[in-house]
């Protein structure tokens, strides 16, 4: 089978490689699954340059997300079938033509919901569930400010965040990305300077009468941390979902105690493997909500496997509108 490989970690993409490889077999409890299609995630390029919280050595099949059919099934496994279409997180890596994956990360694609949409699906939005509704709190009718929201996460959480009654303001690079964070539900689009912490204190202010953002996600950090302390409402909760900007920020502890907000700390996957139960029921709910219609992921661009390296680049260059796909 084919499979995009990271041979060495790097700060580009000199080395990684479209390998031929044997086809894995399922172990006790896993299943392997024919890749349809596979979305990139922000996390992948991290690891490329072993950047990321989780650090597999390399040589590695890249990827996380995927969605395709049943094709064997390991010892111990219940409730698949072959031929059966899933979509979850893979063991071995997305980015081939076959990935093993644990029977427990793989969810029945509702009927009406396209492939490459269940690709673009899973971690984005259980990482939007886990931010706004477990460490967020968020309620309906407040103000939540989304940075990055062009991005494969943003997009969900403007998504979600619009499911659950807030008021989406979503801030970007681009005046070209703006209609389509409107069309995926963002209230209001604020276009960040040439620095991306430039100015948008005030804005924010002034969409909010003075107020400011009860929740703010911010995956960028650095300069876009520090001016989000300066418009978040009393009371709010800043989000830290990681450093996309380069710089770690740091906050002096007298500012939110007398601004009386909250700096929490997401890291959605984690939270799944500390909470299991919990970490079940966010998955079943992000699936019942696009069974149900109520959710809509945003592919902006699909490539076959081959055409791998265009992908990554698309997504270096914060090209997106949304999530990028590989298709096998």
């Amino acid at each position: 089978m084919r499979a995009v490989v990271c041979e060495e970690l790097a700060a580009d993409f000199t080395r990684i490689a479209l390998k031929e490889l044997s086809t894995p077999e399922p172990g006790p409890g896993d299943v392997r699954v024919k890749v349809e299609a596979a979305s990139l995630n922000f996390p992948d390029l991290l690891m490329l340059k072993g950047e990321y919280q989780f650090k597999p050595e390399p040589p590695f099949t890249v990827g996380m997300d995927l969605a395709g059919v049943v094709d064997a099934i390991g010892p111990g496994v219940i409730g698949f079938h072959l031929g059966q279409r899933v979509a979850g997180g893979a063991k071995t890596g997305a980015f081939a033509d076959f990935a093993i994956c644990p029977a427990a990360n793989l969810h029945p694609i509702p009927e009406t919901m396209p492939t490459t949409s269940a690709a673009a699906y899973p971690a984005a939005y259980v990482t939007a569930h886990v931010s706004l509704i477990a460490r967020g709190q968020i309620q309906a009718g407040e103000t939540l400010l989304i940075h990055g929201a062009s991005g494969g996460v943003g997009m969900a959480t403007v998504d979600v965040g619009r499911l659950l009654g807030a008021r989406v303001i979503a801030t970007t690079g681009s005046a070209e990305k703006v209609e389509g964070l409107r069309r995926a539900g963002a209230n209001e689009v604020i276009v960040l300077g040439s620095r991306a912490g430039d100015a948008f204190r005030e804005q924010v202010k002034a969409l909010t009468s003075g107020k400011g953002a009860d929740v703010i996600f911010d995956p960028v950090g650095g300069d876009v941390f520090d001016e989000s302390t300066r418009c978040i409402a009393f009371a709010g909760r800043l989000l830290v979902i990681g450093f996309a900007g380069g710089r770690i920020a740091s906050v002096n502890t007298n500012i939110p105690l007398i601004k009386g907000f909250s700096v929490v700390g997401v890291r959605a996957g984690e939270y799944g493997r500390q909470f299991p139960e919990r970490g079940r029921v966010i998955r079943d709910e992000i699936w019942r909500w696009a069974a149900e219609g109520k959710t809509k992921p945003v592919v902006f661009a699909e490539f076959p496997l081959h055409r791998w390296r265009e992908a990554f680049e698309l997504m270096r260059d914060r090209k997106l509108v949304g999530k990028v796909v590989l298709k096998p």
